[in-house]
């Protein structure tokens, strides 16, 4: 049998994948071996199967991946159309897992007791509900840090573990704190008729795991399921994967065990290292051959990733060229070894590399400092990704607007704008509100509150009746914040409102939806937004990229510098009670080495000042896993030794 023509540019292997459609397929993917090309290609053979493409799911964890992923099968489509015209009517759905929660919830809402216009917190929302939660109780936030307890039970709802089984296995007074304040922030989430991030999933697995109906339609809806970056996965995720396949099995997932960077987010990598036994007949195919590194690059990362025990054995190799060995620096401080990385930088780009094609990666955010202004000093243009448009006060308190006329029990946005801008509305006056207790303002306050009230009813009026983007104008009016920064007139003023009139233009690519979907849609697009996707705005810059390793995965540059290889700092040393995961950190270097094409810069500093003390270093550990035959060393940027540098891994 011959191979289809729009299979022909894979690899065997990759063709194996793609022409496997029935029953349960694991795909091992090294990095760069192609697999969202692998996904896409499996979609298409399958619509040429016969199978309509809506019944067809594709999973992934960033929006940017998801619409690369649907473009290029869209793309594909159209170059090898299917013979029948009634097979390509509509289009597979691909989509990240909290994004499918999300439209799963919004159809089943009256289930689970939800608005269908639920409002999704953000970290601050969740933090603020957490900090309600402790002083419910009387406990003190000095005493039990609320980014702690929440990240305890964002842990908890990832391993699908209730309030009611944290508090029975509970093992410290800190655990049982915790389920205490879980038990309240469930309560706070359902008096606002909110779900929290964690929630898109676990109220989706819960919707899945009681309703049959629901389950049985889902199934039959989506009879193949796709699931891309599936070591990225946690307990919740695995469930819903298992639940919407279930008796027809045809679950597909890629993963890679060598970039599973997630643990502390509750990805478990279990869920690659026991596939095969939770879907018996599993077919386990391996792409090991990358596309992107050059031979230098791959068998550095290969000397690292090799040292991990807890993996499936595989080797990654290229045809690419050898290339460039990989650049080592060792700096003196971490100022010089942002200088070194801000003047390496400067001259590729004086040599033809554009700033886009070049990106500066480390393991924490705090390292960013010395590196932007050192990138400031050198006159060379950078994108910092962790800085979220989004985050910015002016543009929640637009969308809070918005919230608030869609979900009328949305307190955390009501506390949020009430008063903003200045309308005589204060704390307690809010809290009446809250509580229900009208009768114990003052007339004068009443009127306020009122006019207040007026203006959400506006806008409700407002949004059903006219595009987003209007909607989103009207508000910035409406409300009185334009007239405000108008006034103060000062340059941080005008620059919110030009961030307020950005995010009409960001609604307007909403605008040819139904006003009432392309209201929750901009809303759900910005609960859902990722780091990366922030890069995706503004993928018009040609900007160094500035980001953490992390922020980086699945990405892919032809130059990157790794800052930072200093033993303590990464490998990192955690300041919580699990302490350092080796393997972990390790997947996260190999990660960082694998993002490179062409060349890989990697320094350390002797000395670093972290958290305001000056901290003398010993290079990496990982340093020493790479064989010398791939790294060149480098002396002090301005050529002049200073014999610091014969202290650097090397024996």
């Amino acid at each position: 049998m011959s191979t289809p023509s729009y299979l022909n540019d894979l690899n065997p292997q990759q063709q194996a994948a793609a022409l496997h459609t029935e029953g349960p397929l694991l795909v091992l993917a090294g990095a760069g071996s192609g697999k969202t090309r692998v996904i896409t290609h499996r979609i298409v053979h399958l619509v040429h199967q016969g199978i309509p493409p809506h019944r067809i799911l594709a999973v992934t964890f960033t929006n940017k991946a998801a619409t690369e992923m649907r473009e290029r099968a869209v793309a594909l489509l159209q170059a090898y159309p299917p013979s029948e015209r009634s097979v390509i009517d509509s289009q597979p759905l691909v989509s990240t897992f909290h994004a499918l929660g999300v439209r799963i919830l919004r159809e089943f809402h009256q289930l689970l007791q939800l608005r269908k216009h639920f409002t999704i917190y953000d970290r601050a929302d969740s933090l603020r509900a957490v900090k309600q939660a402790l002083e419910r109780h009387d406990l003190n936030p000095k005493e039990f840090e609320p980014k702690k307890i929440l990240g305890r039970i964002s842990r908890a709802k990832g391993d699908a573990v209730s309030p009611q089984q944290l508090r029975e296995t509970a093992e410290s007074h800190l655990a049982e704190v915790t389920a205490q304040v879980f038990t309240t922030y469930e309560d706070i989430l359902q008096q606002e008729q909110a779900l929290d991030f964690d929630d898109l999933l676990v109220k989706t697995w819960q919707l899945l795991r009681d309703h049959e109906s629901v389950r049985t339609q889902l199934q039959q809806r989506w009879r193949y399921v796709h699931i891309d970056e599936y070591q990225d996965t946690n307990t919740v995720q695995l469930r819903i994967a298992e639940l919407l396949c279930g008796e027809h099995r045809n679950l597909c997932v890629v993963g890679d065990i060598d970039q599973n960077i997630y643990s502390w987010r509750g990805a478990d990598i279990q869920n690659v290292l026991q596939f095969e036994k939770l879907f018996p007949g599993t077919t386990t195919i391996w792409l090991e051959e990358n596309y992107r590194s050059t031979q230098t690059i791959i068998a550095a990362s290969n000397d690292i990733i090799s040292k991990n025990q807890n993996r499936v054995p595989k080797t990654v190799f290229t045809n690419n060229p050898e290339g460039e060995p990989i650049s080592l620096y060792p700096a003196m401080t971490g100022t010089d070894e942002a200088v070194y990385v801000a003047e390496t930088a400067g001259q590729l780009i004086r040599d033809g590399i554009r700033p886009s094609d070049i990106a500066v990666l480390y393991r924490t955010n705090f390292q960013s400092r010395a590196l932007e202004e050192a990138m400031l000093h050198a006159e060379l243009p950078y994108q910092l990704l962790g800085t979220r448009f989004f985050d910015r006060s002016e543009v929640k308190d637009v969308l809070s607007y918005l919230r608030l006329a869609l979900n009328p029990d949305s307190i955390a946005d009501l506390a949020r704008i009430a008063n903003k801008p200045t309308r005589g509305l204060g704390k307690v006056t809010v809290l009446k509100l809250i509580e229900g207790k009208r009768e114990e303002m003052a007339p004068v306050t009443t009127r306020k509150v009122e006019l207040f009230e007026q203006i959400i009813s506006d806008i409700r009026d407002q949004l059903h009746t006219h595009s987003i983007s209007e909607t989103i104008t009207f508000i910035i009016t409406r409300s009185g914040l334009e007239q405000l920064y108008k006034q103060e007139g000062t340059e941080e003023a005008l620059s919110r409102l030009e961030n307020m009139r950005e995010l009409v233009s960001f609604a307007s690519r909403f605008n040819e939806l139904d006003p009432d979907v392309a209201a929750t849609t901009l809303l759900e697009t910005v609960a859902l937004q990722s780091d990366q996707d922030e890069l995706t705005n503004a993928e018009e810059r040609d900007a160094i990229r500035l980001m953490t390793v992390h922020a980086a995965k699945g990405l892919e540059f032809p130059y990157v510098f790794i800052c930072g290889l200093e033993e303590g700092l990464f490998p990192h040393e955690r300041l919580d009670d699990r302490g350092v995961d080796h393997e972990e950190e390790r997947r996260l270097f190999y990660v960082a080495l694998t993002r490179a094409e062409k060349k890989v810069y990697l320094s350390y500093a002797h000395l670093r000042t972290i958290f305001g003390s000056q901290r003398v270093n010993v290079p990496s550990s990982f340093l020493d896993d790479i064989s010398r035959d791939y790294i060149e060393v480098e002396g002090p940027a301005d050529g002049n030794s200073s014999g610091y540098e014969t202290t650097v891994y090397l024996d």
